[in-house]
């Protein structure tokens, strides 16, 4: 049974997870330069080996992010679909969500160019 609260959190949901996830791509890019810079001044091999497992990892996180927002994205059109249904078509919690809705869609078509 879907109700405004529930799509409420399913939005908040959707909404968190795009924030993690440029938080993520902006770590990898920091974590990128700092390897590089590590390797342009010859950095001790040990150390250089940590980094690039820093690097590595930030970089799984992506992959993974990216799935939960299709998942947290699917329930908030479902749920908001379902609300659509019983006749309630209005509101600032609906029109939130198809906002939020819109810019995760924008967000994934800017990523597959």
């Amino acid at each position: 049974m879907a109700t405004v609260r529930n799509l409420k959190i399913k939005t908040g949901t959707c909404k968190r997870v795009v924030k993690e996830l440029h938080s993520y791509e902006k770590e990898v890019e920091r974590e990128a330069a700092k390897t590089a810079e590590m390797k342009e001044k010859g950095a001790d091999p040990y150390d250089l080996k940590q980094q690039e497992n820093v690097l590595a990892e930030s970089r799984m996180m992506i992959p993974d992010c990216r799935k939960r927002l299709e998942a947290s994205l699917a329930d908030l059109k479902a749920n908001l679909a379902e609300l659509e249904e019983s006749n309630q078509k209005e509101g600032v919690e609906i029109e939130e969500a198809r906002s939020t809705i819109a810019d995760v869609e924008r967000f994934f078509q800017s990523t597959e160019d």
